[in-house]
């Protein structure tokens, strides 16, 4: 894989799916990012929920300044192992599409530990397992199952689904579109972000503090 040209994305992923094989994969590549809208939903802003949380917890046990906000919000706690992530989503107002029977898309970490960018020697991002992107929400998607799976098994789409993620929120985690990060969430400079922290004063109100980068 080369490295992405943002000023190009449709050409540079066309040129690097015509190296796949078989030639159905890259018919399938091309005519989901082609469409990108109908298979990957965005939060419309660049959040991080809970600083210093990440998924090696079974279960969490939220602060009560999150629990009043999602409250406030009308979003179902979710406790479960990457609950805190699903809840960064949402409440950073994304949109979770059903899929048939009783599941909704699944929330999709663009930094899942794989695909390091082309000449870089360190190890990809695995947001999962750290607390400074765990619940960012400008590295969330929900995603239909077809473009999941093109996600996980082909790097010229999860890049170009991390290119967007830049594009949109200035979200550069490894800093290879920008050159260099100032903020250790990843969102650039520029590209405001709010942070959901629990606050230290009983008694506070709002019951949570914002915190803008």
């Amino acid at each position: 894989m080369t490295p992405c040209r943002l000023d190009d994305l449709n050409g540079w992923l066309e040129q690097e799916a015509g190296s796949i094989v078989p030639a159905a994969h890259q018919r399938v590549i091309l005519a989901v990012s082609a469409d990108l809208d109908a298979f990957v939903k965005w939060p419309q802003r660049a959040e991080l929920l809970w600083a210093g949380c990440d998924r090696t917890a079974k279960y969490h046990n939220y602060p009560d300044a999150l629990k009043v906000l999602f409250r406030h919000q009308r979003v179902t706690c979710d406790a479960r192992s990457n609950g805190p992530a699903i809840m960064a989503y949402l409440v950073a107002g994304g949109q979770r599409p059903q899929r048939n029977g009783n599941h909704d898309w699944t929330i999709h970490h663009l930094y899942d530990g794989k695909f390091p960018y082309p000449g870089s020697a360190r190890p990809s991002v695995r947001a999962v397992m750290d607390a400074r992107h765990f619940t960012q929400s400008a590295g969330l998607v929900a995603i239909h199952p077809i473009a999941d799976a093109l996600a996980d098994e082909f790097a010229v789409f999860a890049w170009r689904l991390r290119a967007e993620a830049f594009l949109r929120f200035g979200y550069d985690p490894e800093s290879v579109f920008s050159g260099s990060q100032d903020v250790s969430e990843g969102v650039g400079h520029g590209h405001g972000q709010m942070n959901y922290m629990h606050s230290e004063h009983a008694g506070t109100r709002p019951p949570f503090v914002f915190a803008w980068a």
